[in-house]
């Protein structure tokens, strides 16, 4: 009985271990706010991966593959400028299985989106996105972002 219970437990350990490296999302996220002039301000989106992770740039280069994208709450005070911007060190290669020439960012990663509001706006959203290394890519993930101005 004894062999048994050490058995199913040595069992459950490797299993849960297993399941949590493919879980662990791979990636630090942080937001900030800089100034740019008078009710102008860049919201930073700035994640870090991990060692062999990637994300993938917002154009991607094929259609299969999930690209970051960044929705905003309405909110009629916050006026939009542009897209949102990426910057990092840009990668294009060519991935087995697909057919055009892949684009993403290893290391650390900026996107950002400028906006006009007054100090005291309160900016919210969600923003999606999905890492992989050489051998697998995890589920896509959402994550909520919130962005106070400050003067």
């Amino acid at each position: 009985m004894k062999k048994v219970f050490f058995s199913v437990a040595l069992l459950f350990i490797f299993v849960s271990q297993t399941f949590a490296q493919i879980v662990n999302d791979p990636t630090t996220w942080r937001y900030e706010v800089h100034k740019k002039s008078n009710n102008q301000y860049e919201l930073a989106f700035i994640v870090k991966l991990n060692e062999s992770w990637h994300v993938f740039s917002q154009n991607a280069g094929d259609d299969m593959l999930i690209p970051p994208s960044f929705y905003f709450d309405k909110n009629t005070a916050i006026k939009f400028i542009g897209k949102v911007k990426e910057q990092g060190k840009l990668k294009i290669e060519k991935m087995e299985g697909i057919d055009h020439p892949v684009r993403y960012y290893e290391g650390i990663v900026t996107f950002s989106q400028l906006v006009q509001a007054k100090p005291g706006a309160k900016i919210m959203g969600e923003h999606e996105y999905q890492v992989c290394n050489n051998s697998m890519c995890l589920p896509p993930k959402k994550k909520k972002f919130e962005f106070i101005i400050k003067d």
